[in-house]
């Protein structure tokens, strides 16, 4: 009996062949890896979406717009008038427009410098200071970080008023008595000083605070290397501290350079790309001529003009970028 059991039990299932036996471990992975494929994009979905509907239709709107001649009788007739690339055209066949193109490159390059030395100086000043002091400045940064466009433009026109400005008033004071009604906004320069006063105060809390942050991710015994090796102060930032902070630096300095370059608000608020129209970069220009000027048309054509200029500084951005990596590996 027992010898024909295990015989019984020895034969293999009438039609099942060892090919096709389920495997004897757990089920493959592959609906999991695939899922952990999906996923990341699935999480970006909702943000995707809700970019190309708030941002991506009113870029094509601009774009039609910039394709037809829109002035107020189309508006009230309710007419829809293409003329292709004529706003194109004019823009860029005309003097004026290359003339604020120069003058926004000035103006950009003027505020992203002082930003960035006076954002460095004093995010490694934060570095330096005690407790208390660091907590009191960081405070104040943020308050200046913090207050809304427009307020902070509204105060800095009140300090520098011509009539009863504080700055005219000290200025006064101190014997500079010509300054007593002196008009900030009458000449170019003093307007564009005035607005880069206004644009450096309230980014330089933003570098500030980002460089003071990854200062303290740089190892300390760099810096005791350093000072066994006789570095000084400077040695030690050159070859300690930049090395760390120049890709942050970098990338600081190109969103700088994007959101200076886009500034309306302050430029516009002071004194409408005043006087005589001398301050106007690229926003208010495109602005003036749209809107003001009701070539709405035209407006548009230059506002494309302005992101393709931004395009161009993001894709010198992006290929500095990668060629630093490139160099580093």
């Amino acid at each position: 009996m027992s010898v024909q059991t295990e015989q019984v039990e020895s034969v293999p299932a009438v039609g099942v062949s060892k090919g096709d036996a389920p495997p004897a471990g757990p089920v493959a992975p592959s609906t999991e890896r695939g899922t952990s494929r999906t996923a990341p994009y699935l999480l970006l979905l909702p943000a995707l979406l809700a970019t190309a509907v708030l941002l991506g239709y009113p870029l094509i709107k601009n774009g039609m717009l910039s394709f037809q001649n829109l002035n107020p009788r189309q508006l009230i007739l309710h007419l829809t008038e293409w003329n292709g690339v004529e706003n194109y055209k004019e823009v860029l066949g005309g003097s004026d427009f290359w003339k604020v193109v120069e003058r926004s490159i000035l103006f950009t390059a003027a505020n992203v410098v002082l930003i960035m030395v006076l954002g460095t100086l004093t995010g490694l000043l934060l570095t330096r200071l005690g407790k208390k002091m660091r907590l009191l400045l960081l405070f104040g940064l943020v308050l200046a970080w913090a207050m809304p466009i427009i307020a902070a433009t509204t105060v800095f026109q009140w300090l520098f008023a011509q009539r009863f400005g504080v700055v005219n008033y000290v200025l006064d004071s101190l014997g500079w008595h010509s300054m007593a009604d002196h008009n900030w906004t009458s000449t170019q320069f003093s307007t564009f000083a005035l607005v880069v006063v206004v644009i450096v105060w309230m980014s330089i809390p933003f570098v500030a605070i980002n460089l003071y942050a990854a200062s303290t991710t740089i190892p300390k015994e760099l810096y005791e290397a350093a000072s066994l090796d006789g570095a000084g102060a400077w040695k030690s930032f050159t070859s300690v501290t930049f090395p760390f902070l120049r890709p942050f630096l970098l990338a600081t300095t190109f969103l700088e350079v994007i959101w200076v370059f886009k500034s309306f608000t302050q430029l516009f608020a002071i004194n409408n790309g005043g006087p005589d129209r001398l301050t106007e970069t690229l926003p208010v220009y495109a602005f003036v001529e749209g809107v003001g000027n009701q070539h709405f048309g035209m407006g548009a054509a230059i506002s494309f003009l302005t992101m393709i200029v931004l395009l161009a500084i993001t894709g010198y951005y992006l290929r500095t970028v990668l060629k630093q990596e490139e160099d580093e590996l």
